[in-house]
């Protein structure tokens, strides 16, 4: 499967989530809930991530998964001691670490990122912030077809 993940455009100038990620500081992304929201349990190691900044429409650039762990039903000293222990990786900011306490959260390491030719994201009404398709060309202009949330679906 192939992913793609929207970043944050938030913090101060050269401190944006993609910035990070593209500069090897960000080397972790985090997604939390209340219960198992995509891509809890979805996401697996050597599948491909395609990042893009949120508001803009372009996926920028890509990196492989080297790692991923999921949480469930964690206390908030739990929240917290996971945090800062991925602290280094993650690079979240203050904001991003309330964002993120949340009771279930996955981790996903990558490697090999790499900036790319951008490519026009065709957004669709009923998209989430993490999307998982057979292939990148499924959401990019010209060859995308309609979104449906089926390889989302836990196994």
């Amino acid at each position: 499967m192939v992913h793609v993940v929207y970043c944050d455009k938030t913090g101060k100038k050269g401190e944006r989530e993609l910035d990070k990620i593209l500069n090897g500081q960000k080397t972790m992304i985090i997604r939390g809930a209340a219960g198992r929201k995509i891509p809890h349990s979805r996401v697996f190691k050597d599948e491909i991530l395609y990042f893009m900044e949120k508001g803009s429409a372009k996926i920028s650039a890509k990196a492989r998964v080297t790692y991923v762990e999921n949480f469930v039903k964690l206390s908030d000293d739990e929240i917290i001691s996971t945090l800062d222990k991925n602290q280094k990786q993650l690079c979240l900011t203050e904001k991003q670490k309330i964002h993120g306490h949340k009771k279930c959260l996955c981790l996903v390491a990558f490697d090999d990122v790499e900036k790319i030719e951008p490519l026009d994201f065709d957004h669709q009404g009923n998209m989430d912030d993490w999307l998982i398709i057979d292939k990148i060309e499924d959401v990019v202009v010209g060859s995308s077809i309609p979104y449906n949330y089926e390889k989302s679906k836990l196994k």
